[in-house]
């Protein structure tokens, strides 16, 4: 069971720089994201956030909640949210942060990433597959 973590400003999906982020919303990714962990063999449940505190309560109570990993994009927090990252660091599931557009080729302040180094891995870049790979590192884990 995986959980998928979108943070600010990805409810504007399909709206918002759609030359960097694409034409898809929101519930098209979770659409996606859910057909994905079906051939996968596993259930998922998706959540978007504007609020950090939010997405620090969903991070916390993912493991009593009986999922297995964590799949996040936590959007700008991932560039200065220590409260993301200590989130992450002080819970034992697997995350893996992705980002639909590759953060590295953006504005300065967009490659440093506070969450990255708690997580498994970090996926950027890759539009919307970069979820898909990071549910499939996940489910191998559980193999």
């Amino acid at each position: 069971m995986l959980l998928i973590l979108n943070g600010p400003n990805l409810n504007l999906l399909g709206k918002r720089e759609p030359g960097i982020y694409g034409s898809g919303t929101l519930e098209d990714l979770e659409r996606q994201c859910e057909e994905w962990g079906a051939e996968l063999g596993l259930s998922v449940t998706c959540h978007q956030s504007n609020f950090e505190g939010q997405l620090l309560e969903w991070v916390q109570q993912a493991e009593g909640q009986g999922f297995t990993g964590i799949v996040m994009n936590p959007g700008a927090l991932t560039h200065y949210s220590y409260a993301l990252r200590d989130a992450v660091a002080g819970q034992t599931l697997p995350v893996v942060e992705v980002h639909i557009s590759n953060v590295d080729a953006r504005e300065e302040f967009r490659h440093r990433s506070v969450t990255a180094a708690v997580c498994r891995g970090k996926i950027s870049g890759l539009g919307w597959a970069g979820y898909r790979f990071a549910m499939e590192y996940l489910n191998d884990l559980q193999a």
